[in-house]
């Protein structure tokens, strides 16, 4: 197993209480696998990844155990961290326009990766610089390394996080809705590329979405996560088809193009859509946090957290599986 994270929790101190981003998150990434981890926003998707990465803010407390290649992140100093971040473990961010830095040349930012992590001198980085964007698709790649991010499209700045985030040849990609706010075109050639890049160098690939559609197209296996809590994992094609959390259930339901599968109880053309709000992250329950907006739930749902099982590949944590 390349990364395995169990019992993963982070929890931000703020000026309103305590909030419980990530409450006991268990996932495992396999050398080569492309693994989903998906649900709406605010359900500790991103700050998940971020966790692995030690990439909080001082405010997060993160306790648990993060296992790369065998050595546990969370208990590393910080100089220990870095050759293994960017170089190891390559990070594609939510939003590049924030991500890189607008008064640098791309060229520069992807020079300040490769010094970081290779030893390859000037000349040999500026080669490399030109193989990464000939590599995700930047053509006239000698002319744009001296552009600034401005002067690239969204598409095309995201390509040139991408090619930072691959500097390094790593053994595993943390993308983080490296498709949002681009259109279907563009979010369609960026996921053809993530796995076609994947296949080439053989990394791992732990892709972050709340489009059930992506996961269908690109993922082996899929994390279902909802209020910092997993709730159930397995292979996409039998979590899709046969559901074991009310959850996952009801984000199928109200997927478009999705409602004729199995175990969702719709029709091709209705889309159901999920009752309630999101639970507030600075009073966990202790039950199911679905609990509120689920259409299966009885009184223990609401008292008793129900525990992840594990039966063969699959895993969930739903007092109500047997009633979806």
């Amino acid at each position: 197993m390349t990364l395995q994270v169990r019992d993963l929790r982070v929890v931000f101190q703020t000026k309103s209480g305590a909030i419980h981003a990530v409450d006991g998150v268990d996932l495992d990434v396999g050398a080569g696998e492309v693994v989903g981890l998906v649900g709406e926003s605010g359900s500790g998707k991103s700050v998940t990844l971020r966790a692995i990465a030690r990439l909080l803010h001082a405010n997060a407390t993160v306790s648990g155990g993060v296992s790369w290649r065998g050595a546990d992140l969370l208990a590393m100093d910080e100089a220990a961290m870095r050759p293994i971040r960017g170089g190891q473990i390559g990070i594609v961010f939510q939003e590049p326009m924030a991500a890189l830095n607008p008064v640098l040349p791309i060229g520069l930012q992807i020079d300040e990766s490769l010094v970081a992590h290779t030893d390859l001198d000037r000349a040999a980085r500026r080669r490399r610089a030109l193989e990464l964007l000939d590599q995700v698709g930047i053509a006239a790649g000698a002319t744009r390394l001296g552009q600034y991010p401005h002067e690239f499209s969204g598409g095309m700045r995201q390509r040139a996080m991408i090619a930072i985030a691959l500097a390094a040849n790593p053994a595993l990609l943390l993308a983080d809705e490296p498709t949002t706010a681009l259109d279907v075109t563009i979010q369609d050639q960026i996921l053809r590329l993530l796995l076609r890049l994947k296949d080439e160098l053989g990394m791992a690939l732990l892709l972050v979405t709340h489009d059930l559609g992506v996961v269908a197209q690109t993922c082996e296996k899929v994390v279902v996560m909802y209020a910092g809590r997993v709730c159930e994992w397995g292979p996409t094609a039998d979590v899709f088809a046969r559901p074991n959390h009310a959850y996952t259930q009801a984000l199928l339901r109200a997927m478009p193009g999705t409602g004729a599968m199995p175990g969702t109880g719709a029709t091709a053309e209705t889309l159901i859509p999920i009752p309630g709000m999101a639970p507030r992250l600075d009073a966990p329950s202790p039950g199911c946090a679905f609990t509120p907006r689920c259409t299966v739930s009885e009184p223990l749902c609401a008292t008793a957290r129900p525990p992840l099982v594990v039966e063969h590949a699959r895993a969930f944590a739903c007092h109500g599986r047997g009633r979806l």
